[in-house]
């Protein structure tokens, strides 16, 4: 396959991954981050620790610098060294409107954009700057752990979906399979990006709120409960707007979505493995989020999406909204920090 020029907007753990692997592929990657960001990685460049892709041979640790891989110091000076075949949009989901805005004067200059993040509110704000025909979604399963800016070690191989429906879908699809990736096609976006969300959803508010591992969270019979109720809303909302789950590169979400319908001693070993499983060693990345006390949460683009999805589609959301309205009240300050800390009856006396 021709090489592609590959625009990764930032060095964080997905456009590493992605980034470096399709650089060791042969292909030609330029992040642009802030100044001092890019600075460290033009002194230190990228390390991948792969070890855990027995297909790949030398060593665990890859190590990528210039020329196989370029920094620019901002967006003006990125697209300079373009043109570019896609971008990688691999961003929080809550730096969407910031890095939108940076977009705005070169969006006429800007490739198709490739977008990798979790939610589904991120691709109709790209397509409101550069028009929904430059707009891919993606979704990554692989658990990355990010050891620090453009350091990364893969914990856990499952692949990467990219939307079928653009010109360079397919290319991408084998472009990123050859990369060791794991890539598949899907037909319908929104089946994989909704199907990707309900994965997100397992323990990952009740986690941060709760100050709780996700074991510690699914051992409570009460929060269990809560995590199953909080997924059938999902699923209700899903149903309502004709969206299908489906299954994503090694991750089994029909079988996620099957476990709320057993009896609840059936379905929690399976749900325990789910949540713990799909994020590597990392604490879910609300609970990182807040007690890093970064005073923003993507909470409002997965359990929030849910509730305004389902606003519009009449489906109740009580339990995706009461998690949404406490955790945005502890990242803002109005809830302290301790206050739910090791409580799940106080928690669960809110939804009551």
């Amino acid at each position: 396959m021709h090489a592609m020029k590959i625009l990764s907007f930032g060095a964080g753990a997905i456009g590493t991954y992605i980034g470096g692997s399709m650089a060791l592929a042969g292909h030609k990657v330029v992040f642009v981050e802030q100044l001092q960001a890019a600075e460290e990685l033009l002194a230190n460049g990228l390390k991948l620790n792969l070890g855990l892709d027995s297909r790949r041979k030398g060593p665990a640790e890859f190590k990528l610098a210039a020329p196989a891989v370029e920094f620019a110091t901002s967006l003006g000076e990125a697209i300079a060294r373009g043109p570019f075949d896609v971008a990688l949009f691999a961003l929080k989901s809550y730096d969407t409107p910031a890095a939108v805005q940076g977009m705005l004067a070169f969006k006429e200059q800007l490739p198709p954009i490739l977008c990798l993040q979790n939610g589904v509110d991120n691709e109709p704000a790209l397509a409101e700057l550069v028009g929904a025909a430059k707009v891919i979604p993606g979704t990554v399963t692989s658990a990355i752990g990010r050891r620090g800016l453009g350091d990364i070690v893969l914990e856990k191989l499952r692949g990467v979906g990219v939307a079928g429906g653009h010109t360079l879908s397919a290319r991408l699809v084998q472009a990123m399979d050859e990369a060791y990736l794991n890539a598949r096609l899907f037909p319908r976006a929104a089946d994989m990006k909704w199907s990707k969300m309900l994965t997100n959803l397992l323990a990952n508010p009740s986690s941060a709120i709760l100050d709780m591992t996700a074991a510690q969270v699914f051992a409570h019979p009460g929060l269990y409960r809560l995590e199953i109720a909080q997924l059938s809303e999902c699923l209700a909302v899903m149903k309502a707007q004709g969206i299908e789950v489906v299954d994503l590169p090694g991750t089994p979400v029909r079988a996620l979505a099957l476990a709320t319908r057993l009896p609840l001693w059936l379905s929690k070993p399976f749900l325990s493995r789910a949540a713990g499983a799909g994020r590597g060693a990392k604490m879910p990345s609300f609970h990182i989020d807040l007690h890093a006390r970064r005073g923003k949460s993507e909470i409002s683009y997965l359990h929030g999406a849910v509730v305004r999805a389902g606003e519009k589609c009449a489906v109740p959301t009580p339990v995706n909204r009461l998690l949404t309205e406490t955790l945005l009240d502890m990242t803002s300050g109005k809830i302290p920090l301790d206050h739910f800390a090791h409580q799940p009856e106080k928690l669960l006396a809110r939804l009551q």
